[in-house]
């Protein structure tokens, strides 16, 4: 926090907070993302000096990777100086391809969950848990034949539950090449029962709130910043209820409900396409949620004949 951004909802520079695990800028004080997927554009230098106060910004070489077999820390052997054409010496080429297939395998996958990662704006240690999801599934059992785009955007999926960073099906699948969210699912559950045989027990795959996903569907729908308090509200107040729903169709249900009841109204298709949640499953879980109303919708937000004015299930 510190700097200052004009906000469209307060109407006047307001400090912002910046969720690096998102890449958004979020205004302090009403919650609008400003600005979503932001890169960050600093520089990458690291010290390297003896002393912790010289500067010494030097980049030498490549950060090592315990996932590799030398640990990322290949040589490469450069042509002579004058010599003509792409090969090396055969001596020297074998020399340069020995064992590192298996190492040249493993940096394409994670090459692919980095720029699956960065697309989505995920922190660093989410991709490295989900390169370590990926190493011991291969480790354990080869992956020859499987679908492997899949599987890597399963890994990642499993990754953002592990790290408290939940993403949607839908959304890692728009950023995978070509994996379809059925291949993802069936992916993420062959891994889970690879590595849960690997570790004898159940895996741990964090829990999902409908809350986690709330602020970022709101603000694809463009909502006010009371809106978007009063779904908040709805959202953790929902928690208390035995509704046997996804947290991500609650979510949705509960924008709908929100809007409907405010002056900016959303069409049940809008929210659909903002959520990845289907028409019919949003149906249904307003269904279950329409009886609670009154419990779950704040009352500075909605009275009484707002609640009753809501279509019926």
């Amino acid at each position: 926090m510190g700097d200052s951004t004009y906000c469209p909802d307060c109407k006047r520079n307001t400090e912002v907070v910046f969720d690096h695990s998102a890449g958004d800028t979020v205004c302090s004080e009403c919650g609008l993302v400003l600005e979503s997927h932001s890169i960050d554009e600093t520089s990458e230098w690291r010290t390297f000096a003896n002393e912790s106060g010289d500067n010494d910004p030097n980049r030498v070489g490549g950060p090592s990777n315990p996932l590799l077999t030398d640990g990322g820390l290949t040589t490469i052997i450069s042509k002579t100086k004058g010599s003509s054409g792409d090969s090396l010496p055969s001596s020297l080429g074998r020399w340069q391809n020995r064992g590192s297939a298996a190492d040249r395998n493993l940096l394409h996958a994670f090459n692919v969950i980095a720029t699956m990662a960065d697309r989505l704006g995920l922190v660093a240690t989410i991709k490295d848990r989900a390169n370590e999801i990926y190493k011991r599934v291969e480790d354990h059992k080869p992956l020859r034949g499987r679908n492997q785009d899949a599987i890597l955007a399963a890994c990642l999926y499993i990754a953002c539950r592990q790290e408290d960073k939940p993403r949607t099906v839908k959304e890692i699948c728009s950023v995978s090449n070509g994996a379809t969210k059925k291949e993802i699912g069936r992916a993420k559950e062959y891994i889970v029962k690879q590595l849960e045989l690997e570790l004898g027990q159940s895996m741990e795959m964090g829990t999902i709130h409908a809350g986690d996903f709330l602020r970022r569907f709101c603000s694809h729908l463009g909502m006010s910043k009371q809106a978007v308090k009063a779904a908040q509200e709805a959202v953790q107040k929902s928690e208390e209820l035995d509704v046997r729903r996804s947290p991500i169709s609650i979510a949705a249900a509960i924008i709908y409900i929100i809007t409907q009841v405010s002056e900016d109204k959303k069409l049940l298709k809008d929210i659909s396409l903002a959520t990845g949640v289907a028409e019919g499953t949003i149906r249904n879980a307003y269904k279950d949620l329409y009886p609670h109303l009154s419990r779950i919708i704040p009352n500075w937000y909605a009275n009484d004949e707002d609640l009753k004015s809501l279509p019926g299930p």
